[in-house]
C-alpha cells in the first residue's frame, strides 16, 4: 500500500509556471513507477506524464511536451510535474498515480494507486 497526496496547483496566469509534487509514502518508493494524469469535468481522465522507477525513463502526452517535465527525487518520495508556458487547456484537476513496476505506464488502468488531487487554473 501506498499513500499519495499532490500539492501545488493553483492560479496561474497563461504563459506562467507551476511545479506540482506528489509525495509518496507507505512503500519502497523507488518500486514504483509514477505518472500524472488530469481531469476536467465532464471528460475522461487523460495521461499527462510518466516515469519510470529510476528516473531514466520519461513519456509525455503529445499536448505537453516540450512544456513539461516530469522528475522524481527518491530520497525525498516525491514525484513533481513541472509546468511551464502553461496555457488555459491545461486547467483541470491533477493527479498524481503510482505502480509497483519498474517500467513507464501511460494507462490509467494500469495504475494501482491514486492521490486525491490538486486543482490548476489557467487565466487567459
Amino acid at each position: 500500500q501506498v499513500q499519495l497526496a499532490e500539492s501545488g496547483g493553483g492560479l496561474v496566469q497563461a504563459g506562467g509556471s507551476l511545479r506540482l509534487s506528489c509525495a509518496a509514502s507507505g512503500r519502497t518508493f523507488s518500486n514504483y513507477a509514477m505518472g500524472w494524469f488530469r481531469q476536467t469535468p465532464g471528460k475522461e481522465r487523460e495521461f499527462v506524464a510518466a516515469i519510470n522507477w529510476s528516473g531514466s525513463t520519461t513519456s509525455y502526452a503529445d499536448s505537453v511536451k516540450g512544456r513539461f517535465t516530469i522528475f522524481r527525487d527518491n530520497y525525498e518520495n516525491t514525484v513533481y510535474l513541472q509546468m511551464n508556458s502553461l496555457k488555459p487547456e491545461d486547467t483541470a484537476d491533477y493527479y498524481c498515480a503510482a505502480d509497483l513496476t519498474v517500467i513507464i505506464k501511460t494507462i490509467q488502468d494500469e495504475y494501482d494507486y491514486w492521490g486525491q488531487g490538486t486543482q490548476v487554473t489557467v487565466s487567459s
